[in-house]
Parts: structure tokens; C-alpha cells; sequence
């Protein structure tokens, strides 16, 4: 299970670097954009306006960000042998939330307790 375990987060952690860089990318046009108009795009009836793209952007990147982390969360628990079980209870975490959720640090109980 850790040699599978450990492929499926790399995938996952490849994804979501390639969304964070994208974002940045956008976000870094947006900004670039943003300082050479000097439109009043908050008032323009058509279209999305910088400042709702600007937020959308800043959204994406922070998950993108934060599902990073849970990912190399989880491959430091694959590589102190802690992976797939909780770090609450000590109990496994079921395969079925693993499944669902690579990066899962609790199991269902806990996760329900603790709110994560």
C-alpha cells in the first residue's frame, strides 16, 4: 500500500504544483493587466471586472496551495511509516477515505469530531 499510496500523492502533488503555477502565471498577467489600464472596469456592463477575476484567481491559487501542503503533509507521514492512520485516534483510516481522500490525516470518527 505505501509504494501506491506514495504514487497516487506524488500524482496528486503534480497536479496541484501545475495549478499553482498556473494560477501564479494568471495572476501575474491580471496584475500586469491591472497596473497598464487605467479603465474604470468596475462600472464596464459587460463582462467579468478585474477585481472579481482578481479574487477568483487569488481563491484558486490558495486552494491549490493548501491541497500542496496536505500533499507533502501526507508523503512525510509515508515516510515515517504513519500513513493511513490517524493522527488522532492511532486507529487506520479507511481505504475508502484514503480513496477519496489521499491526503486524509484523520480517520471518519476523528475527522467528524475534530471538524477536518
Amino acid at each position: 500500500m505505501t509504494a501506491d499510496a506514495r504514487d497516487r500523492l506524488l500524482a496528486l502533488r503534480a497536479r496541484a504544483e501545475a495549478r499553482v503555477q498556473a494560477t501564479a502565471a494568471t495572476l501575474d498577467e491580471l496584475t500586469h493587466d491591472r497596473e497598464s489600464s487605467n479603465d474604470d472596469d468596475e462600472h464596464d456592463p459587460e463582462g467579468v471586472t478585474l477585481s472579481s477575476e482578481w479574487s477568483r484567481l487569488t481563491g484558486l491559487a490558495e486552494a491549490a496551495s493548501s491541497e500542496l501542503r496536505q500533499v507533502d503533509d501526507a508523503l512525510a507521514r509515508v515516510d515515517a511509516g504513519t500513513y493511513g492512520l490517524c493522527a488522532n485516534c492511532g486507529r487506520p483510516i479507511p481505504a475508502g477515505r484514503l480513496e477519496a481522500r489521499p491526503f486524509a490525516e484523520y480517520c471518519v470518527a476523528c475527522a467528524e469530531k475534530l471538524g477536518g
